[in-house]
């Protein structure tokens, strides 16, 4: 049987000691979370272990059901949800005016990665909700926030983003979905929608859909599609529930993985919506709630990357087979566990190196994100923001390829073992797999940070990154002990800015250049962004173990895993720098004409 125990010790060192949150104490609402962070972890854990966990393999097996018309989760998942919206989960980082506590995003990274390793599958309906309260709280009208955000706040009512259909995947400028005005000022809604993850189910009482849609004097294109807000159920004068509105489920797909969350296909048969924004800037108020989306679908990956390692790390400490090279660990049994062997500890440290830097790098993405929104001075709201734009294709794209290879690598440390069901492993490689193509594909995403987040403003994007990083080296230039992490990271920084500037410059001659080489780059980055996370972590973890300060093994731990990452995974930059300035002509002549 699978195992999980949430890593709430993780978390607090990188809340107090990575982060350092109580240098932010004149940052509103900072000073709060951090006096409820240990409670807030503490209570996050009892609930994705004892609730959430036992539901994971059972909602796998059972799958969602269509009837109809109607979706039902499987057993307990209402249930489970009900305790959710009784906990204040939902609200916690919503606005107090429509309900909730106000807290920072930061604090809200933590529960999310437990539910995402915990039971990945209930997690989409929440997940989602929380971005579309985001979209319709920074765009709709006070009306509509007023009608429908309270709900959203508690729970009671989740949300979903309706954009894919059948011939408009990526590209959104093909959509057709006709929103028609009424006498109103409500519009009526014509059309189709394809891969709507929670569309329909039976946990919440109402679900409020934002869909995409073109006016009828739209124009063509992205410029012409606008964002309308669209309920399951219309809502009365009172609040109260009313009539089933012209939404309606046909039809859910049988997945890969993923089974117990729902994904729909939707028609709005002249269903009843309200503009949100302005017309024809839908996809302005839709990134709101995309952007958000890749962070969270980066914590996916990194929630499944977790509990994937920590079933690996129980197995092989259990399994007995074979001898340690060196002879016998155990002589006194049959044979030694499967952790004497180097090819399974090298697995089991790639996942354990990856599981940690992806944790501190969403954790400070989602700190600069609270930093852009709240903090008194302008300049480090606007340096934040350029963080967190830079950040997001790579915590998208990077942790949710991590999410699938890592939980392939704790599939191989079982053995055959990890392609039978009921140890579970194999269930996180498939679940893990749709995190890489939904809300962008990460080639989508690569081509993001090339063609868009690089050339921002002559890389002022990148300056977020590269100053802070150059400033750690600067700093520690002269500490010996620190050698070993700041050299590789100097040396691998540098194949980051050679990168960097034959993008710009290839890319400018030859667009297809760019095309070929943006995943590569975008995982030289992550790379190096990795690297700049353990060299600082490695500093921390030293200077604990030289005053004897706190637990010896956790900081032991941290510096072995610094050393690994710095010699076994950074110099993969190499090779990635080597693939990039490779150039394009290699994939674009070939002919790949099927017949």
């Amino acid at each position: 049987m699978p195992v999980y125990k949430a890593p709430t010790n993780d978390f607090a060192f990188i809340l107090n000691e990575y982060l350092g949150l109580d240098r932010y104490g004149d940052v509103p609402g900072f000073a709060e979370a951090r006096e409820l962070a240990a409670p807030l972890l503490d209570e996050s854990a009892k609930y994705c272990e004892n609730v959430l966990f036992p539901l994971n393999q059972t909602g796998d097996e059972e799958g969602c059901t269509y009837d109809n018309g109607e979706v039902r989760m499987p057993q307990g998942f209402k249930e489970a949800y009900a305790q959710y919206v009784q906990g204040g989960w939902a609200s916690f980082t919503c606005d107090p005016q429509y309900g909730g506590q106000g807290l920072p995003e930061f604090l809200n990274m933590p529960m999310t990665e437990m539910i995402c390793s915990a039971n990945l599958s209930f997690g989409l309906t929440p997940g989602l909700s929380h971005g579309a309260y985001n979209a319709i709280y920074l765009h709709a009208s006070d009306e509509l926030k007023q009608t429908y955000l309270p709900k959203m706040v508690t729970g009671e009512w989740s949300g979903v983003m309706c954009l894919t259909e059948p011939q408009a995947g990526t590209d959104l400028g093909l959509l057709t979905t006709k929103a028609t005005p009424n006498d109103d000022g409500s519009y009526a809604l014509e059309g189709n929608k394809i891969f709507i993850s929670s569309g329909e189910q039976d946990i919440t009482e109402n679900i409020i859909h934002l869909v995409l849609a073109r006016l009828p004097d739209a124009p063509k294109g992205v410029k012409g599609i606008s964002l309308f807000l669209v309920p399951k159920v219309m809502v009365n004068a009172d609040g109260s529930l009313g009539e089933r509105n012209g939404v309606n489920c046909s039809g859910i797909e049988h997945k890969m993985g993923i089974h117990a969350s729902s994904t729909c296909v939707m028609n709005y048969e002249g269903a009843t919506g309200w503009l949100v924004g302005e017309p024809h800037k839908g996809l302005r108020a839709m990134f709101t709630m995309m952007n958000a989306a890749r962070i969270y679908v980066g914590v996916q990956g990194l929630g499944l990357m977790e509990v994937a390692y920590q079933n690996a790390m129980q197995y092989t400490n259990e399994r007995l087979q074979g001898r340690a090279l060196t002879g016998p660990a155990q002589p006194d049994k049959a044979a030694d566990p499967i952790t004497v062997h180097p090819d399974v500890r090298r697995m089991l440290m790639t996942q354990r190196v990856n599981v940690e830097a992806g944790r501190a790098l969403v954790m400070e993405t989602a700190l600069k994100l609270d930093l852009a929104h709240r903090h008194p001075d302008e300049q480090v709201r606007e340096e934040a923001d350029h963080y967190v734009q830079l950040m997001t294709p790579i915590v998208k794209a990077h942790l949710t390829d991590l999410g699938f290879e890592m939980a392939s690598l704790a599939q191989q440390c079982f053995g055959g073992y990890g392609y039978i069901k009921e140890y579970g492993v194999e269930q996180y490689v498939r679940d893990a797999r749709i995190a890489m193509i939904y809300e962008g594909t990460n080639g989508v995403q690569a081509m993001d940070l090339v063609g868009r987040k690089l050339a921002y403003k002559y890389g002022k994007y990148l300056k977020s990154f590269m100053h802070p990083v150059s400033q750690f080296i600067e700093e520690n230039k002269g500490n010996e002990a620190m050698a070993e992490f700041t050299k590789p990271l100097y040396v691998h920084v540098g194949h980051l800015q050679q990168a960097s500037l034959w993008l710009a410059k290839s890319g400018l001659s030859n667009p297809n250049d760019a095309g070929a080489g943006a995943v590569e780059y975008l995982k030289l980055f992550s790379h190096v962004a990795f690297a700049y996370i353990w060299a600082r972590q490695a500093k921390i973890a030293m200077e604990k173990l030289a005053s004897g300060e706190g637990d010896a093994k956790f900081y032991q731990n941290k510096l072995d895993s610094a050393r690994f990452y710095m010699t076994r995974v950074l110099p993969n930059v190499v090779s990635l720098l080597m693939n990039l300035t490779g150039g394009s002509k290699t994939i674009m002549t070939a002919d790949l004409t099927y017949e």
